[in-house]
């Protein structure tokens, strides 16, 4: 089902970014990961959009928005994006990197959000050592700063979509493509990711502070530390709800869109249906 998108501009400070609304009904925001753009909601966006106002943009650093080499705030720039929407409160979806930053717009403005779906990621803080990692993460910060490109991407299209010590067939060829060429145009186009201000004091020791009806799901084939940190959502934010994607890596909405999507959607609804 196509469903029309009104893509635009804001301005903010030290950036511009790009951003999208369709549909209507209470609002919906979803953050994108740090290896996609807002692309990677394209399979959620028209069925989401039968039911609420749904915003994405593309974060600092990502797809069409543009950062000077300034310090911001990643919770500024999405409170400057409700206020210029007009929206006095929205529902919360992030993924990875999107997941952490919802997190902590949700401690830092806990009046302007309604519920929060965590995806994929770890609080704001979270350590784990993992040993058989720790060359992965060297490799892939050398590669980073030699801008090597594509075999960061590659390097990173094995953790992230096939899954740490899964085979490259693991998801299908689609799937990997797309997120290929997401990552690759985020480096090669260099749009800028400027010098975020973290939390403070970070997310880890604040779940106790979380008192939105919260969702946090995971797959049982990401890597180590997203699934500790998971976990730790749970066993920390009061009443938090969870589900495992079995046999699922990283990216859960691209594995299983349509499960995916009927997940979010059940939530939202058994959400509103409580209020």
């Amino acid at each position: 089902m196509k469903v029309r998108t009104n893509g635009d501009y804001l301005e903010v400070e030290g950036g511009r970014l790009y951003y999208e609304v369709a549909g209507d009904g209470h609002p919906l925001t979803l953050i994108h990961a740090g290896v996609a753009d807002l692309r990677m909601w394209d399979d959620q966006v028209p069925e989401l959009a039968r039911h609420h106002r749904v915003v994405r943009y593309d974060a600092r650093g990502f797809g069409r928005t543009r950062s000077e080499d300034a310090s911001f705030s990643n919770r500024d720039d999405l409170q400057r994006l409700w206020d210029h929407l007009g929206l006095d409160s929205s529902h919360l979806l992030g993924l990875s990197r999107g997941a952490s930053i919802a997190l902590d717009v949700t401690l830092e403005m806990p009046q302007r959000v309604s519920s929060l779906v965590f995806c994929s990621s770890s609080p704001g803080g979270f350590e784990l050592d993992v040993p058989e990692s720790a060359a992965t993460w060297a490799e892939m910060e050398r590669l980073w700063e030699a801008r090597e490109w594509p075999r960061l991407v590659e390097l990173e299209a094995r953790m992230w979509v096939d899954g740490p010590g899964q085979p490259e067939d693991r998801v299908a060829p689609d799937v990997r493509a797309r997120m290929v060429g997401w990552m690759t145009e985020n480096y090669v186009n260099g749009p800028g990711e400027g010098r975020p201000r973290p939390l403070e004091p970070p997310a880890v020791g604040r779940l106790d502070e979380v008192i939105v009806p919260t969702l946090v799901m995971w797959g049982d084939l990401d890597e180590p530390s997203v699934r500790a940190g998971s976990e730790l959502m749970v066993r920390g934010i009061a009443d938090a709800r969870q589900h495992v994607f079995a046999d699922t890596a990283h990216m859960l909405n691209l594995e299983h869109p349509t499960e995916f999507t009927t997940r979010v959607l059940d939530f939202l609804a058994s959400v509103r249906s409580s209020q």
